[in-house]
């Protein structure tokens, strides 16, 4: 397990990073009585699709489905194998797909992927069942709730956060 002194203060980092860029984005500067915060709401989440590369698309569909309750839906697009999570459109957050080909390697170094989780606990108990490595134990991260990596089965480094009731 990697130790960290806490998860939320890169969050904090990027979330001024981001803060920067939408200000830069938006003509530099801000009105008079304006400020970034307010622009940034404004633009929405900066992401809005991800791919989480696999070698073995059938074990990583079982996988995600097994641990994450997901139905994913194959498809082949422009000769890669994908797996795409259900789109939820005008909801927050992004699509994402699994995605099989010679430009797709999983790792655990990189981009790391955050999941958004009802319960967190039994989301690990799942993926414990199918014999995954955590790879950071659940943390409580105060007031934005708890969070925990673990490894899925293509060896992709993948994150859980669950929000604080």
């Amino acid at each position: 397990m990697v130790s960290r002194p806490s998860l939320f203060a890169p969050w904090l980092a990027v979330g001024a990073l981001y803060l920067g860029i939408a200000a830069c984005s938006a003509g530099g500067g801000t009105a008079a009585g304006e400020d970034n915060s307010t622009k940034a709401r404004m633009m929405g989440n900066p992401v809005v699709h991800f791919e989480i590369p696999v070698t073995d698309m059938d074990r990583a569909v079982a996988f995600y489905e097994a641990v994450f309750g997901y139905r994913l839906t194959r498809q082949e697009v422009d000769g890669y194998d994908m797996a795409f999570f259900a789109r939820a459109d005008g909801a927050a957050g992004a699509s994402g797909a699994l995605a099989r080909g010679d430009v797709y390697r999983p790792s655990k170094e990189g981009v790391i992927v955050y999941f958004d989780v009802p319960d967190i606990d039994a989301v690990l108990q799942k993926a414990k069942a199918r014999g995954t490595r955590i790879l950071y134990a659940k943390k409580d991260i105060g007031a934005a709730g708890f969070v925990a990596e673990i490894e899925d089965s293509e060896g992709n480094r993948i994150a859980l956060s669950q929000v604080r009731d």
